[in-house]
């Protein structure tokens, strides 16, 4: 006999399987809530060319952050309509951002994987899935916009379909429009 606390903890695991690719939370990293309308975390990594970057340094822009690796077949799905709202938006402000997870060591696969699937848009690096803590992933894709000030106004766990319509009136919101 199955106890209703087993088809909970299915049905929760279900959900993660189901909602992208699963990853394994580590590091540290704060605790603070991540939700639509409050700040997002100071959050630091590293370019593909070795680069500090930050999100810091983006503050006064629109980010479009999507947490990807090159081993998660959903986050393939959605590159072309990422690349999609990067050509389409860039022009108004909206910064792209990819964040790999990949593994250290996965920079010329990473580079291969953009030139694949001709992401125009740069990547950052977090082979210690730092993000993942501290935006408090479940897994891969996922996805944040940050509008000019720093405040989380849209998330999304799995990838993005192509005409997403809350993504849409998001970044048109966040853009001013």
């Amino acid at each position: 006999m199955i106890s209703v606390r087993s088809v909970r903890a299915l049905g929760a695991a279900s959900w993660v399987l189901a909602a992208g690719c699963s990853g394994g939370e580590s590091g540290g990293g704060s605790r603070a809530r991540v939700d639509v309308g409050l700040p997002v975390p100071a959050y630091s990594a590293t370019s593909l060319t070795g680069d500090t970057v930050s999100l810091a340094d983006h503050r006064g822009k629109v980010i479009l952050l999507n947490v990807w690796a090159t081993w998660c077949h959903p986050c393939r799905d959605e590159i072309p309509e990422l690349q999609a709202l990067h050509e389409k938006y860039a022009a108004r402000g909206l910064e792209l951002v990819g964040v790999s997870v990949d593994t250290e060591g996965a920079d010329e696969s990473i580079r291969e994987f953009m030139r694949d699937y001709k992401m125009t848009y740069p990547v950052w690096r977090d082979p210690g899935e730092r993000i993942s803590a501290q935006f408090h992933t479940v897994g891969v894709p996922t996805t944040f916009l940050i509008d000019r000030t720093g405040v989380l106004r849209w998330r999304k766990t799995g990838p993005i379909q192509p005409g997403d319509a809350t993504l849409t009136r998001a970044l048109e919101q966040a853009l001013g429009s």
